[in-house]
């Protein structure tokens, strides 16, 4: 046989498209060439799979090879298409039984001696595989990441010799399977921990059973980052499509996935689950602007020359903020020495239409040293407030199938009940604290979830009158 083809996927984004790997041996001055779209790193595997098959015993067909990874209008990178080409080298030049590869799909970096080394992308590898019930074979150093998909079929190896004397029937490999499902626990700084600051444990509440954004300004010190850190524990755990998704975006691109954690939604702090941006006046403003569309959309879409790429990119943001560039304007002791043109410059960093976009902004003054009092019992922990926001987000999953800051403008009017009183008194603050009508939807949103932590039906007076006083930003003038 002359001809060997071989299935692999290439890496695009989250999304792994199906590549043939072709390989015909013919007649002819000896020779070696990969067309398709292959970078460098592709080019390169030439001389890598030369080198695995000598030392693994094999012969190295002294004709013209010719490798083609269809689609060739399909960019291919990285280090994975070195199985697949020796593999069909193998075929083709018949050291290997024919069609013995039909069933598989197959990806691995060669080392010059056989050994196979670990890839990016096992975990998205796995998902798009699984879907179509065929086999993964992967280096055994990836097999943990990909056994977090359930239907997934993996066949581990270490050395390319193991692999050839499995499909040559001289030994047999085991596959591997998914473990049943384990228990996951929530872990994380607790609750408890946080003294004072009654209003910022309301909001996280509220950030945690809606989804909705939430910043917080105040002085140096007075727990704004303690809180943030917090709302991981609020929150239930992920399902096993969204932490699948969330992992494969996160950790399966940069190296790997923790399998203890992987459910637990990530914390993410930069100085991409939940964004946590501290000081978030001195971040750039066009940087800032950036977070607009992944913000509306729950996506973004990164455009390069050969492709477009679309990640998912819906993220909880909590910010955190001084109210002025020394931290200390409206606080009682009169430290604050920050001129009114100096403060509105620092203020000016965020753009309205950024703000327009957080549903949950509050003024966190400093913290009562009485509340530090180890005597005076602590307040509720993360437990008992994540069971009420479980109830908050199961009510809203049975009224809309989706958290409240997520809902739809036109599904939100239809089935979103309003007191009649709440509505007008909602329509005569629009006038006249002059929001935008976004704001009118986001404060709407955020008065549901107020309104589902007291689990009442209908939205009332009080819970617009709340929704409207986490408006900080909106109302404040210096």
């Amino acid at each position: 046989m002359s001809l060997a083809i071989v299935r692999t996927r290439a890496s695009c984004g989250l999304a792994a498209p199906v590549v043939t790997v072709e390989v015909h041996l013919s007649n002819g001055l000896p020779s070696f060439s990969i067309v398709g779209l292959p970078e460098t790193v592709v080019r390169e595997s030439r001389e890598r799979v030369r080198s695995a098959l000598l030392t693994s015993g094999y012969n190295f067909p002294a004709r013209r090879i010719t490798v083609n990874l269809a689609p060739a209008d399909l960019p291919k990178e990285g280090g994975r298409f070195d199985l697949p080409i020796a593999l069909g080298i193998l075929e083709a030049s018949d050291q290997l039984p024919v069609r013995c590869l039909n069933a598989l799909e197959c990806f691995g970096e060669l080392g010059l001696g056989g050994e196979l080394r670990p890839i990016q992308g096992a975990l998205v590898l796995s998902r798009a595989v699984s879907q179509e019930e065929r086999t993964l074979v992967l280096p055994a150093a990836n097999v943990e990441e990909a056994l977090l998909v359930a239907g997934a079929k993996v066949l581990s190896v270490s050395h390319l010799t193991e692999l050839t004397a499995h499909l040559s029937g001289r030994r047999v490999l085991p596959y591997t399977r998914p473990e049943p499902s384990r228990t996951f626990s929530i872990t994380g700084p607790d609750m408890a921990d946080v003294r004072g600051q009654y209003l910022g444990r309301r909001a996280l509440e509220l950030a945690a059973a809606g989804g909705h954004h939430l910043l917080l300004v105040g002085p140096p010190g007075c727990g704004k980052t303690m809180l943030a850190q917090r709302l991981p524990g609020l929150l239930p755990l992920m399902t096993e499509e969204e932490a699948l998704e969330s992992a494969a975006t996160f950790a399966s691109s940069a190296g790997g996935v923790n399998p203890d954690l992987w459910q637990n939604r990530p914390f993410r702090t930069p100085h991409h689950g939940i964004l946590f941006l501290d000081e978030f006046c001195e971040f750039d403003k066009r940087v800032l602007d950036q977070l607009r569309e992944p913000l509306e959309q729950g996506s973004i879409t990164i455009s390069r020359a050969r492709r477009t790429v679309r990640y998912p990119s819906r993220f909880q943001l909590v910010a955190a903020m001084n109210p002025c560039p020394c931290g200390y304007y409206g606080d009682p002791s009169g430290r604050c020495r920050c001129t009114a043109q100096r403060i509105t410059r620092y203020m000016d960093r965020i753009s309205g239409p950024l703000i327009d976009r957080i549903d949950l902004q509050i003024y966190l003054g400093p913290v009562d040293s009485a509340a530090l009092n180890p005597k005076i019992s602590c307040g509720e922990s993360s437990s008992t407030v994540r069971c009420r926001v479980k109830h908050a987000r199961a009510a809203q999953y049975s009224r809309f199938g989706e958290i409240n800051a997520r809902v739809a403008i036109d599904v939100l009017e239809k089935r979103c009940q309003l007191n009649p009183d709440a509505h007008q008194f909602l329509i005569e603050s629009m006038r006249t604290l002059r929001f935008s009508a976004r704001a009118y939807y986001r404060i709407l949103r955020l008065a549901r979830t107020i309104a589902d932590l007291s689990a009442s039906d209908y939205i009332e007076p009080q819970h617009i009158t709340e929704s409207i006083h986490y408006r900080y930003l909106d109302r404040v003038s210096v």
